[in-house]
């Protein structure tokens, strides 16, 4: 997988496929506004409009689509920008390509880290209840695991020949204690050593016979952990009878990653939840960092302690929590991760400039640091007050090789490019073969209202999804190509008619991302290609489903450690994690993020 690229979403390719093509170099030579769905002629001067959507169509007089619908967009030339290199846009451009920019700022880096865990005893309250002298088990008054001693509760008798012998010296020593004291003390005292009470000894001598069973008290109180013994058994001195915990105070184990570790330190806080204790919540401190990371798992173990006095909380119980990291260090640059767009080899955003020719978008490269959940600490390449795209950066970076501009695929620029594809293709970026993929998934925070056609054809396509989830799962290249023909055929079957206005911008933009994705899974033959493929796949399904409010029994699962601890989500409709990225290699690697119902 590393052979190819480290992002999850391995950005370069056919650029003419994003909603962002709409007319970004539309330029309107007045302020003079329009009636919605009417175009400034002058604007297009030659005549030639386009579909936004479809940048292949090329008529001479506005319209409609013929492939989709849409309203034709008029095209203009860019020549009078103040900087050649530079894409430009007007503000009708922007909102048309759903352009949003942010101005950048220097603030401490913070990181919520989610962390999944098990309660676990407190070793410290585990204790071993052990015979104190040679004999046969008499009686167990305790007889099964995970019953609860009270400290002091008789727990067994031992029948001890060597108790009553030593009973026998104590008897003759007191008859010479007034000569040999010393020697009657250490009669005394050997009882004692056998855990028998003063009271007890007394009461020996006083009735002048010894006793031959001996009762065992528990020293501590908890639960059964182990029962070493049964009845009848011989045991030694020493030989454990019971182990016994204290479940009064409990560990909570969590799983971190190794790319969070640098974020955690002892007195963090973390926050933490049980399903099976709905609407409680607990907080506690890290007390302890396992400093060994598992070589199988690749986590490090986080311990946390917390009173259970009621006993809510026991062993093996699952639990998640957030710890809220922050960084100690000086302020630094932040930016959302949809301003970025990155190779193995380097990392771009566009720099939004304002001039008397209007606005324009330069391309600049950045130094990522490291990823705080939806965001990157900017490392070198930007400085504080600069504006910079944060959704549609894969539009204006499209609209630039159409342009033969400096871009992604080209840094120097070169011939604009022409035609339209919906796909995935590969090329070379100097001597580095890379994949394309430029599709940039659609994300929404609103909702749509469709119908229940549109919704059920949706739901077909989540349903023809998951065989190609499970087939990574499987490792199986060949199903993979398959079980994708079978996903093709769902995406292809969902009527685009059926939605309008916003809606059907929205869903036209979601298809080239679930069509080109999907089309490279049919394709591939190798494993790691189609799990890169399937990063996006995954991410435009989810958002898909949740703007078009299509009801199903799923879940949203992540694992940070794909694509170099870049992290990647996936669907699956089991709330047990089957890792589809690395397979057997770490199936259960990950959590459940979101429930989808």
């Amino acid at each position: 997988m590393k052979n190819l690229l480290q992002n999850k979403y391995v950005v370069i390719g056919l650029t003419l496929v994003i909603g962002g093509l709409i007319g970004w170099v539309i330029k309107p030579d007045s302020n003079e506004t329009h009636p919605e769905g009417e175009h400034d002629l002058t604007m297009n001067e030659q005549g030639v409009w386009t579909c936004s959507m479809h940048p292949q169509i090329r008529q001479n007089e506005p319209g409609s689509c013929p492939l989709c619908g849409m309203d034709l967009i008029p095209i203009a030339s860019d020549a009078d920008m103040s900087d050649p290199l530079s894409v430009s846009m007007s503000p009708t451009a922007m909102q048309l390509a759903n352009v949003m920019t942010q101005i950048v700022s220097a603030s401490k880096a913070s990181k919520t880290i989610r962390l999944n865990g098990k309660v676990m005893e407190n070793e410290q309250g585990i204790y071993t209840q052990s015979s104190h002298v040679p004999g046969r088990v008499e009686s167990l008054n305790v007889d099964f695991t995970g019953e609860y001693v009270q400290k002091g509760q008789i727990i067994a008798t031992i029948y001890s020949p060597d108790l009553v012998m030593a009973q026998q010296e104590l008897f003759e020593a007191q008859k010479i204690e007034g000569s040999q004291p010393a020697l009657f003390d250490a009669a005394r005292k050997k009882l004692l050593n056998w855990k028998l009470t003063n009271t007890q000894i007394d009461q020996i001598l006083e009735n002048g016979k010894p006793i031959e069973t001996l009762p065992i008290r528990a020293e501590k109180s908890g639960y059964v952990k182990e029962k070493k013994v049964n009845l009848g058994d011989y045991i030694k001195q020493g030989m454990p009878i019971y182990v016994l915990v204290d479940l009064s105070t409990v560990w909570v184990m969590f799983d971190a990653y190794e790319s969070d570790m640098q974020w955690i330190q002892k007195g963090a806080t973390i926050d933490f939840t049980f399903s099976s204790l709905p609407g409680e919540s607990f907080s506690s401190i890290v007390s302890y960092i396992d400093p060994v990371i598992n070589p199988k798992t690749r986590v490090s173990m986080i311990r946390v302690e917390i009173e259970n006095p009621e006993n809510h909380l026991k062993p093996e119980m699952f639990t998640s929590g957030l710890l809220q990291a922050s960084s100690s260090g000086n302020e630094e640059i932040i930016i959302p991760k949809s301003a970025v767009m990155w190779t193995g080899s380097r990392s771009v955003v566009y720099v939004k400039q304002v001039s008397d020719q209007g606005m324009h978008f330069s391309m600049r490269e950045v130094t990522l640091g490291a990823a705080l959940g939806n965001s990157y600490i900017i490392k070198n390449g930007l400085e504080a007050g600069e504006e910079i795209t944060v959704n549609g950066t894969f539009s204006i970076d499209a609209a630039a090789q159409l342009a033969g501009k400096p871009s992604m695929m080209n840094r120097e620029g070169g011939v604009p490019m022409t035609g339209h594809n919906h796909g995935i293709g590969q090329t070379n970026v100097g001597s580095e073969k890379v994949m394309m993929n430029y599709l940039d998934v659609n994300i929404s925070d609103g909702t749509y209202d469709v119908s229940d056609e549109f919704k059920n054809q949706i739901k077909a396509v989540y349903e023809s999804y998951l065989p190609v989830k499970d087939a990574m799962v499987s490792s199986d290249v060949k199903l993979a190509n398959e079980t994708a023909k079978s996903l093709q055929k769902a995406i292809s079957n969902v009527n685009m008619t059926l939605v309008k206005g916003d809606a059907h911008v929205s869903w036209m933009k979601d298809l080239a991302v679930l069509k080109g994705t999907t089309e490279m899974i049919v394709k591939e033959v190798a494993i790691e290609e189609s799990r890169m493929m399937l990063s996006p796949l995954s991410d435009q399904l989810y958002h898909t489903l949740k703007k078009f409010q299509v009801e199903t029994n799923g879940f949203r699962q992540f694992c940070p450690m794909v694509f170099d601890n870049t992290g990647g989500f996936w669907l699956s409709n089991s709330e047990k994690i089957r890792n589809p990225y690395f397979g057997d290699a770490m199936l259960t690697c990950g959590n459940v993020e979101e429930e989808l119902n």
